[in-house]
């Protein structure tokens, strides 16, 4: 049996941690700068708007490291009551204010920070919204860091539709290589050089595919 030492259990901790922390800021920092409308608005047919990613967000981390490891929240959670609607944590009422949103976003934080920081990873949660009811608080995070970067993408996706703003954080330190391909997100007309260079990729891809098609067509006529 492979023996786990208390060292290496706090250094996966804390390398869960920073990247839970950057996915989350990642998120928030997408809603900077914005009016309320587009703060609320869905950019996409299924809805996808970006105060409804902090709020879904902020019920996966009670979720996952609040109610599965017998820590209830010390403030009111409205996504579990018992009439709740369907899909009402991915989207903001106009009686709730951006701010308060990304307030109970923070608590949500902390109080999923504390039970990283107090219960062990290797203690199992229960889950019964899963199909697998039971799971480890690393299993946990990881299913959290994972869920949280592909809505951190969303989020990038949403608000480039309504202000072309793309990129990574400012303080991001793979921005360099980012400029080292002609794609450093601060540049604007870099990206429609890129936009441009992709585009006409995918019509010639496109041209070539037509007459395959074509040319596959003509050869199985008899």
């Amino acid at each position: 049996m492979t023996t786990i030492h208390r060292s290496s259990l706090s250094d996966t901790t804390a390398d869960l941690q920073h990247y839970l922390r950057g996915a989350r800021d990642a998120v928030i920092w997408k809603l900077e700068n914005l009016g309320d409308c587009d703060l609320r608005r869905p950019l996409t047919r299924t809805g996808t708007n970006l105060l409804g990613l902090v709020q879904h967000l902020s019920r996966v981390e009670v979720l996952y490291f609040v109610a599965a490891f017998g820590r209830p929240a010390t403030w009111s959670v409205p996504w579990f009551a018992a009439q709740i609607e369907p899909n009402s944590d991915m989207w903001a009422t106009p009686e709730q204010p951006a701010d308060h949103i990304v307030a109970t976003d923070r608590r949500a934080w902390a109080h999923a920070d504390s039970t990283l920081d107090i219960v062990d990873l290797q203690t199992v949660g229960c889950m019964p919204w899963l199909s697998e009811r039971h799971m480890s608080l690393r299993r946990a995070v990881v299913h959290v860091i994972a869920e949280t970067e592909r809505h951190a993408g969303h989020a990038d996706i949403t608000c480039e539709f309504i202000d072309g703003a793309a990129g990574r954080l400012p303080d991001d330190d793979r921005l360099n290589t980012h400029a080292a391909h002609g794609t450093h997100p601060r540049d604007p007309n870099r990206w429609d050089v890129y936009y441009d260079t992709v585009d006409n990729a995918a019509r010639v891809a496109a041209d070539a595919d037509n007459v395959r098609v074509a040319g596959s067509h003509h050869d199985r006529r008899p």
